[in-house]
């Protein structure tokens, strides 16, 4: 469990370094800190009671892996913790612009899987995660150029 709460404070660090910083306001700082605190809890952690702190009343999910509300997005964390105990969503880059943040994540479920390049947006109110979207791109054996995903 050391390693991988060591390896989820790297994430968060990584992540809140990346973009541009100078340029967000103090309010725009907090909701990134706050969804890549919620998006750890959750999908790292697997800790839906610490996740659940990070969300407001009402819930709006967009994705189409999950029904709308709390009760959604806990039936994915509950599956998550059951069938890929090993998941893992290293954060690639966190960009806050008022009330919307968008995390750039590479996702895989075992460590040996090449996994997926995820675009989490989050909308917050009030210091909490309201609203949901996200985009799912398998990262391939092969591409086109040498540029990686992330």
């Amino acid at each position: 469990m050391k390693g991988i709460a060591a390896g989820l404070g790297v994430i968060a660090f990584t992540a809140m370094t990346l973009g541009s910083a100078e340029a967000e306001t103090p309010q725009e700082q907090r909701n990134k800190q706050i969804a890549i605190d919620f998006y750890n809890a959750a999908l790292n952690e697997k800790d839906w009671d610490k996740a659940v702190t990070y969300m407001g009343p009402h819930y709006k999910q967009h994705s189409i892996y999950m029904e709308d509300g709390r009760a959604g997005f806990k039936e994915l964390v509950d599956r998550i913790k059951k069938q890929y105990p090993e998941n893992l969503g290293d954060i690639k880059r966190a960009f806050a612009d008022g009330d919307i943040v968008v995390l750039h994540v590479h996702v895989t479920r075992t460590r040996q899987q090449r996994g997926w390049s995820v675009i989490e947006m989050m909308r917050l109110k009030n210091n909490k995660v309201v609203e949901h979207w996200d985009m799912l791109q398998l990262v391939p054996e092969t591409a086109a150029n040498k540029n990686t995903m992330f």
